[in-house]
């Protein structure tokens, strides 16, 4: 599950304003979506293009975050193409109309996040994932945008979720 992986580790950390970073993407555009199996917001975006991460489930525990508590992330996939370094994820997150991060992700550099390194082998793939939401974060209207690509540009998985923090 290698694109959903930090995608997700991704949203959860931006949420919480942990120690990752993101890169300059900009806001993508809305486009059709379709939900993903398990109790979290996040939805497929970008269906009408092929994914080459097939996303089974996400479960988020707790769900809703809430501030000042860990928050597990367990999701499965299955990967249609080994990925190489170069790979690479545009992650924007906003707080209402605020936009808090619009960056480009280095897929491999997250990779250690999620226990798993460059190459990632075709197939079956799976992660359990607890961080952080602190204590600090304001309440509100949180959205997360997430595109991952192969070194190629070809596009891996497209996640987006809100979530409102009280």
């Amino acid at each position: 599950m290698l694109s959903v992986f930090p995608v997700l580790l991704t949203a959860c950390s931006a949420f919480s304003f942990s120690q990752l970073s993101f890169y300059v993407f900009g806001i993508l555009p809305m486009n059709e979506i379709s939900s993903i199996p398990g109790n979290s917001p996040f939805e497929l975006c970008n269906t009408e293009n092929q994914h080459l991460l097939e996303i089974d489930n996400i479960y988020l525990d707790p769900y809703p975050p809430i501030p000042g508590e860990n928050i597990t992330i367990t999701a499965s996939g299955n990967l249609l193409v080994d990925v190489y370094d170069g790979a690479y994820v545009d992650v924007v997150v906003t707080y209402g109309f605020i936009i808090l991060v619009n960056k480009r992700y280095d897929l491999c550099e997250l990779l250690p996040e999620v226990s798993m390194e460059c190459p990632v082998s075709k197939g079956k793939l799976s992660i359990v994932k607890t961080v952080e939401i602190p204590e600090e974060v304001p309440p509100g209207e949180y959205s997360v945008q997430a595109q991952a690509y192969t070194a190629d540009d070809v596009l891996l998985s497209c996640l987006e979720a809100s979530v409102d923090l009280e």
